[in-house]
């Protein structure tokens, strides 16, 4: 029962109840009680404003307008958060160039280009298109994730509460989710060539990988395009020497899958090594 005074047939709610409503604390149903008689009462409302604190109420209403002036965040957004995820890292995800509409659709056209490229091939040979741009998407996904040069959110990421080396890693890992995930996608387009078609993996993340270690040293606008052209230099070479056009190019045979492994896991150590050149605050790494 709402605690209230009773003079003769008309009520007020007491002054030990307004406080409680005015702190938030007044529990149902005396809270309701007072919702309905305060609209009618204005001395019970006179009363309340008294007992109001104008600096409180200020803040209150700051509080309220920050609220409704706030971005309403989007599905990706409410799923990270809901998650557990803070509220900071999601804004800089959600900052994040690649993860955008327009990069994302582009990256679909191209996997749907080599995949349409692939099936027009009749499932003779290997799908040497979809191999060779693959291990590419990811490398260049990560390259416009960070950096002054590429990322127009780089000034909100600088002045983020976090070390340049975990603001890197926080978007690789959302990189190379989105972009694995689509390249995953069309793969499975292409049963006719069963686990063949899953070469690109291996390759990709030592491409990403090398481009991330380069970084440190020549910046994230050079690493990544030495990393990149390196691969392609590395297929035409490829092609030049295999014997026979139904043969896989190199890098995606066993031995080319052991040594892109081996490159994967010396470059994540290299990375390691040179965390701390990704703090500098000049965007690229001296």
């Amino acid at each position: 029962m709402t605690d209230r005074t009773n003079n003769g047939s008309q009520w007020h709610v007491r002054e030990d109840d307004l406080r409680a409503y005015l702190r938030g604390e007044l529990a149902a149903p005396a809270l309701w009680s007072a919702d309905s008689h305060l609209t009618a009462c204005a001395r019970c409302r006179g009363a309340l404003a008294e007992l109001s604190d104008p600096a409180a109420l200020d803040a209150g209403w700051q509080r309220l307008d920050a609220e409704l002036d706030a971005p309403r965040p989007g599905l990706l957004e409410s799923l990270l958060l809901r998650l557990g995820v803070a509220d900071h890292t999601v804004r800089l995800l959600a900052a994040t160039p690649v993860l955008r509409r327009s990069w994302l659709a582009a990256v679909v056209a191209v996997l749907l280009l080599t995949v349409t490229v692939g099936h027009a091939a009749g499932g003779a040979g290997s799908p040497t298109l979809f191999l060779a741009l693959a291990p590419l998407l990811p490398l260049a996904g990560v390259a416009l994730s960070y950096g002054p040069a590429l990322d127009p959110t780089y000034e909100m990421a600088v002045v983020a509460p976090m070390h340049g080396f975990r603001l890197l890693m926080i978007r690789t890992v959302a990189v190379l989710v989105a972009v694995l995930g689509l390249n995953g996608l069309a793969t499975l387009a292409l049963p006719g060539y069963g686990l063949r078609a899953l070469a690109w993996l291996l390759p990709a993340l030592a491409l990403t990988a090398t481009g991330l270690a380069l970084t440190a040293r020549l910046g994230p606008v050079l690493a990544p395009s030495l990393a990149g052209g390196g691969w392609v230099a590395l297929l035409l070479a490829a092609d030049v020497v295999r014997a026979s056009a139904d043969e896989p190019l190199a890098p995606f045979t066993a031995a080319g899958q052991g040594v892109a492994a081996l490159v994967a896991v010396l470059a994540a150590g290299l990375i390691l090594l040179l965390r701390d050149r990704f703090d500098l605050g000049e965007g690229s790494p001296a």
